[in-house]
């Protein structure tokens, strides 16, 4: 394979990946609206919260890498 088809390859990954994080938040999110919704702010509550800043920051982290492979094909 070459080195193009590889990055092309890991690109493809990175965006399955991005939409994975993208439908945690979204999930998260629905769970935290109707928990707050309910007045049920606890424990679970908050660990949602934290769940969603991990998977931004993870989405920040994968979408650097994505564009760093998408300069490194410009450049090939």
């Amino acid at each position: 394979m070459g080195k193009i088809d590889e990055i092309k390859e890991h690109i493809g990954a990175l965006k399955t990946y991005l939409s994975i994080i993208i439908a945690v938040v979204l999930a998260c999110g629905a769970g935290i609206a109707k928990l707050y919704d309910d007045g049920k702010i606890g424990l679970l509550f908050w660990l949602g919260i934290g769940v969603i800043i991990i998977a931004i920051l993870a989405f920040i982290l994968v979408s650097k890498s994505m564009h760093a492979n998408i300069k490194k094909l410009k450049d090939l």
